[in-house]
């Protein structure tokens, strides 16, 4: 009997191996990508926390992403209201070697580019001393509109990594540009960035 052969398991970027990357989750439908995308950064041998907007919360739950991640999403600043403790952005930001924010929305990324901070994933971009990678994700109007665009600019000019959006169909049943970026594209991209 001839036992068929399993097919090759493609190997992972070994330059993402070990490396500390924060995923903010922004209240987008593209949202769901993120449950791909921290699977697949684990798979890379990264180690992998998960800041998610209450916003977000209501498109991926805390529950998914903290289990394919291995460690509890942070969606606020309080760890403990009864005894203060609370999650140090300042701390955050500088154990990242990459924050990457995906999906951003128009509105993370008008409070980024304006240096606003409402919620966690907003005060560790502030307090991040590594590179910030965005993964812009909105309807094609919105993406277009010359506020976001402006915002883009920005936040490129500060020395983001702010990836193109492609187009595509979109969850509004339009298409054009806006999509956030395919979950393994990010991943060579950050391999592409960390290779040098």
């Amino acid at each position: 009997m001839t036992i068929p052969q399993q097919p090759a398991i493609d190997k992972q970027p070994a330059a993402l191996l070990n490396r500390r990357i924060l995923l903010g989750v922004s209240g987008s439908i593209a949202a769901y990508k993120a449950a791909p995308l921290v699977r697949l950064l684990v798979q890379a041998g990264a180690e992998v926390q998960v800041i998610l907007t209450e916003a977000a919360a209501a498109f991926v739950t805390p529950l998914t992403l903290g289990t394919l991640s291995k460690k509890p999403v942070l969606t606020g600043f309080l760890r403990d209201a009864a005894s203060g403790q609370w999650h140090n952005h300042v701390e955050l930001g500088l154990w990242a070697e990459a924050y990457v924010i995906a999906p951003a929305s128009a509105n993370t990324l008008g409070q980024l580019a304006n240096g606003l901070c409402p919620n966690l994933l907003s005060a560790v971009y502030l307090s991040a001393r590594c590179p910030v990678f965005l993964a812009p994700a909105m309807d094609l109007d919105m993406y277009a509109h010359p506020a976001v665009q402006q915002n883009i600019a920005r936040l490129r000019s500060f020395g983001n990594h702010v990836f193109d959006s492609p187009s595509g169909a979109l969850a509004s049943g339009l298409s054009g540009p806006g999509r956030m970026l395919e979950p393994e594209q990010i991943v060579a991209e950050l391999a592409t960035f960390f290779v040098g």
